[in-house]
């Protein structure tokens, strides 16, 4: 009887443990063929925004033409006002351009994602916009935010280490070094599984888009570096799925997410491949490739990144996706004086003279010397940039949102 007894508890214990676990892979976005589905099994069609130049400044969002990623962009930042005040204005411009009310905005406006662009080095030892590991502090605010307004997080390594696409956005050397060096390969593989521990359980994040635009298309030898990218996406994977079964796992594309003939058939039942496409005529032959290659093998795709162009072929491309049932995600949420996104800012006073600092050469101390004399209360005009950021100082573009086929809503 008594070993009757511990048998039982041992079945009724494997039995709730199955269930557990099924109710918990039950709360996660999947995949069913070419569809993404939400837990209930119902299609969605991702329609969302990146935050991009938050996590990851970039130069020509600041109107900077040379300084361009940022680690340049903090190198500036430091001559003019020294490494402490510099630490003082990274430190607010984080907790200051993406804010819980950028992230109520969006979800107002009806996307029901935001993808969300961040350089490895936040999560390591490494120095980064004035600190040495800022660790999961940013990345846990905003799954929070979107927790709350009920909106999928995509996360996005848009820098990996040593640099998976060898220019300004991956914060590199001018080089895709990772894919030659099996130390950064590790180094990025134990950075994803650590993620992926740190988020297994939260269903509110919609997957791991693993690296952005890997691999420039100007490099000589890009057949040969494309040839390790598909083995580090299943490497990465790998280890991902020794701790989270759950997560949708996103693949870009070489050449900037453009090129799919390096995939061949679906390493993994929750692969999601995503492309990035700019700056072109808008006509169903512009995507076929794409198109073909999801029929090929019955599996999703989603364009990670476009935008940057006028309100009318903003529309014409929104509506070449949705007719051909792809999910978008449009470049970017948020830029100074500028249109093409969905909120913008105002210049502060005094910022021309930053930007000719930043954009001014800068190779000798005695240029840095004179140079950064002629820029007057750097500090004071870089507070005035992040209280200008502030979402209850920013501005609605209504042709943008209006072509992404949603409602203007009013910020205040």
């Amino acid at each position: 009887m008594k070993k009757i007894k511990i048998l039982f508890v041992i079945l009724s214990l494997t039995f709730i443990a199955a269930f557990v676990e099924k109710d918990k892979v039950g709360k996660f976005v999947g995949v069913r063929g070419k569809e993404i589905i939400t837990p209930d099994g119902k299609p969605i069609l991702l329609k969302g925004i990146n935050l991009g130049n938050w996590l990851v400044p970039e130069g020509y969002m600041f109107k900077f033409k040379k300084t361009s990623s940022p680690r340049l962009i903090d190198q500036a930042i430091i001559e003019l006002t020294g490494p402490e005040k510099s630490t003082l204005f990274w430190n607010e411009y984080l907790n200051t351009y993406i804010t819980k009310e950028d992230i109520l905005y969006i979800k107002k406006l009806g996307f029901n994602h935001v993808r969300v662009p961040f350089n490895y080095k936040m999560l390591t030892d490494e120095y980064y916009l004035g600190k040495n590991n800022r660790g999961y502090e940013f990345l846990d605010r905003v799954v929070k935010w979107c927790k709350e307004a009920e909106m999928y997080v995509l996360l996005d390594m848009h820098c990996a280490p040593c640099g998976q696409t060898g220019d300004n956005i991956d914060d590199s050397y001018g080089y895709p070094f990772l894919f030659e060096s099996p130390q950064c390969q590790e180094k990025i593989t134990s950075i994803w599984k650590d993620i992926a521990v740190h988020y297994k359980d939260e269903s509110i994040i919609l997957g791991y888009d693993l690296m952005n635009e890997p691999i420039a298309h100007y490099f000589e030898n890009r057949d040969t570096l494309n040839k390790s990218l598909v083995p580090l996406y299943k490497k990465i994977t790998k280890a991902i799925r020794e701790v989270d079964p759950n997560h949708l796992i996103f693949l870009g594309g070489a050449q900037w997410n453009t090129n799919f003939k390096i995939f061949d058939k679906p390493f993994d039942d929750k692969l999601v491949y995503t492309f990035h496409k700019y700056w072109f005529k808008v006509e169903p032959g512009a995507i076929q490739e794409y198109i073909n290659f999801r029929d090929k093998y019955n599996v999703p795709i989603y364009i990670g990144e476009t935008g940057e162009n006028t309100d009318e072929w903003i529309k014409d491309f929104r509506v070449l996706l949705e007719d051909n049932n792809i999910g978008w995600c449009f470049w970017p949420y948020k830029k100074m004086d500028n249109p093409r996104c969905i909120v913008s800012f105002k210049i502060p006073e005094g910022y021309q003279n930053i930007i000719a600092y930043a954009d001014s050469s800068r190779q000798s101390f005695e240029e840095i010397r004179n140079k950064r004399l002629l820029v007057k209360q750097a500090d004071e005009t870089l507070h005035q940039f992040n209280l200008e950021s502030k979402m209850e100082n920013c501005y609605f573009n209504a042709g943008y949102i209006e072509a992404l086929g949603l409602k203007p809503v009013k910020i205040k």
